[in-house]
């Protein structure tokens, strides 16, 4: 009632809430979610724009428009070439080399800021610098913090991740992070194989966690494998403990760089009695020698995902390269709709 008639006008709170689905909208058959055609954009830079694209295929919306050019010294110029003002805007980079991929990153979430974005979630399917994660030697920088401040200060309020190379990198975020993992992708794959007597073997002491429970979806027996490093990207095999003889043995690690690691762990499964090896990564960074010591290897198939974009002259025929796109638009849906994205680590 108005104040002229002596009582006091009630005032009613505003309520402020992020779009989220209505009937109104076409239901998707990724996840059974609606979501809606305005208030959602999904970017990307130029990484890896495959897996943006299939991601955006998944959830049912085309890819926002943006421009990415170099100027002639080399400098990256990033413009937005649709209205995000008030969106919920996923942006779709991995941070691994060159390095001009990290700028890019923070060049589009600035853009993003700048443009009234209602909130900006980096979605980072590989977390480059993640090994340099301490100070594990005098006057060395440590990288993995270094990348998550340039993230947060450029202007994201919320990071999605996979399979970052330790758990505790969360923690060098003050925004939230949501960690997924790609072993889902990899049990469905292995379980279509109908292995027998199987043996999932972590390459070294940090990984045995990640292959315990990746050996308990497959059912299968644990081994871990002693390794010392002598030199960077230089590892020498020392022992394996567990029982492998006459079993099919899964390596099981997060990334491949230059594939010492699982090149000299295959052999040395092979000299204790396995049967086939196989090898499972995420990240396929395979830098350097990895694909002619992957081929030379006594390796019946590399399982890797697209989390990092594979150029045709990098492949072989070993290699069989997975698909987390469907992982990461579900979660990109579950985000947007204020969804627990907990099932989608079953």
């Amino acid at each position: 009632m108005g104040r002229g008639n002596g009582e006091k006008e009630v005032l009613r709170p505003l309520t402020f809430r992020f779009p989220v689905p209505s009937s109104q909208f076409p239901v998707s058959p990724v996840d059974g979610l609606s979501v809606p055609s305005h208030g959602f954009k999904l970017l990307s830079g130029t990484a890896n724009k495959a897996l943006a694209e299939e991601m955006a295929t998944h959830i049912g919306i085309p890819l926002a428009k943006i421009t990415v050019n170099r100027f002639a010294d080399g400098e990256i110029f990033v413009r937005l070439d649709e209205n995000i003002r008030g969106n919920d805007i996923f942006i779709v980079q991995p941070t691994n080399p060159p390095a001009e991929n990290i700028m890019e990153l923070l060049l589009l979430i600035d853009a993003a800021k700048r443009a009234s974005a209602a909130r900006i979630t980096v979605v980072m399917p590989y977390y480059g610098y993640s090994r340099q994660d301490r100070k594990d030697q005098p006057r060395v920088s440590i990288g993995a913090k270094v990348m998550a401040n340039m993230i947060q200060g450029a202007g994201a309020h919320r990071v999605l991740g996979l399979d970052f190379h330790q758990h505790q990198l969360q923690g060098f975020f003050d925004i939230p992070v949501d960690h997924l993992y790609a072993m889902p992708v990899f049990t469905a794959h292995y379980k279509k194989k109908n292995l027998k007597n199987v043996a999932v073997v972590a390459p070294d002491v940090g990984s045995a966690k990640m292959a315990r429970g990746f050996a308990k979806r497959l059912d299968a027996s644990l081994a871990i494998i002693d390794k010392r490093r002598t030199a960077h990207n230089v590892a020498e095999v020392m022992n394996v403990v567990g029982e492998v003889d006459g079993m099919d043995c899964i390596l099981v690690d997060d990334m491949i760089d230059t594939a010492g690691t699982v090149s000299e762990a295959s052999t040395a499964l092979k000299k204790m009695g396995a049967k086939d090896v196989y090898v499972c990564a995420t990240h396929a960074l395979l830098s350097g020698p990895a694909r002619d010591r992957l081929i030379k290897a006594p390796i019946t198939e590399i399982a890797v995902t697209n989390t990092i974009y594979i150029s045709e002259e990098r492949k072989f025929d070993k290699l069989a390269v997975l698909s987390v796109g469907e992982l990461l638009a579900k979660a990109v849906r579950l985000t947007h709709a204020e969804q627990s994205v907990s099932s989608l680590f079953d």
